[in-house]
């Protein structure tokens, strides 16, 4: 089951290429949210209450509910266009992310370790990587935003992929950040939105001290 969902985790990150509007984005970070709760929930063999509530409330809570509603408001705010506006055509960008995904299926099938699950790192690396593509090929500051989230889903994967009990301390820095980037990129994004009439990367080329 966990590696159907893995499989379906991938998918959504070429959606993510191909996809142009905005609200798509927030929609495809809920479902990688509930997708990473399905997985660690068949990830982890013995798991206590309080280990599933810490995982219920990092996944679905925070990265399902709470980080969509906050970027939606970003956009509500800041009067966002829908489009997302990538530097590369749809096309480009969807064999920049197949090849993301078989780079990393190559160097997994280069490792020679057992206690490796590989397709948790497949689809952790790809995520990591396709986060900073995703970062370098949007217009939209928002947009830096969501691929720094996607980034830190698949910093979540790959620490279930290292063993079967979850990491708590891994877990927590991992929440801290993703709050603390969010929480600070957002308002760094308010502000670019009060001063500019729309929140594109252009547009801090027209910045001075």
């Amino acid at each position: 089951m966990k590696e159907i969902l893995l499989i379906i985790f991938l998918v959504t990150l070429f959606y993510m290429s191909i996809a142009n509007r905005m609200r798509g984005y927030i929609q495809v970070l809920s479902i990688q949210g509930v997708l990473m709760f399905l997985v660690a929930f068949f990830q982890l063999h013995e798991v206590s209450a309080f280990n599933l509530f810490w995982i219920l409330l990092e996944t679905i809570i925070f990265k399902s509910v709470a980080v969509p509603y906050f970027l939606s408001t970003i956009i509500k705010h800041n009067k966002i266009t829908r489009e997302s506006e990538p530097f590369l055509p749809h096309f480009v960008s969807l064999i920049i992310t197949t090849a993301i995904v078989v780079g990393t299926i190559i160097l997994a099938s280069m490792i020679k370790d057992e206690h490796l699950d590989k397709i948790f790192f497949v689809a952790a690396v790809s995520a990591i990587f396709f986060g900073l593509y995703f970062i370098s090929s949007r217009r939209k500051l928002l947009s830096h935003v969501m691929g720094y989230v996607v980034i830190e889903n698949g910093v979540f994967i790959l620490s279930l992929a290292v063993g079967n009990e979850m990491p708590m301390l891994v877990n927590l820095g991992v929440l801290l950040d993703i709050f603390a980037s969010v929480l600070i990129l957002g308002i760094f994004v308010n502000k670019i939105g009060d001063v500019f009439k729309d929140a594109d990367v252009d547009s801090l080329t027209l910045l001075k001290d």
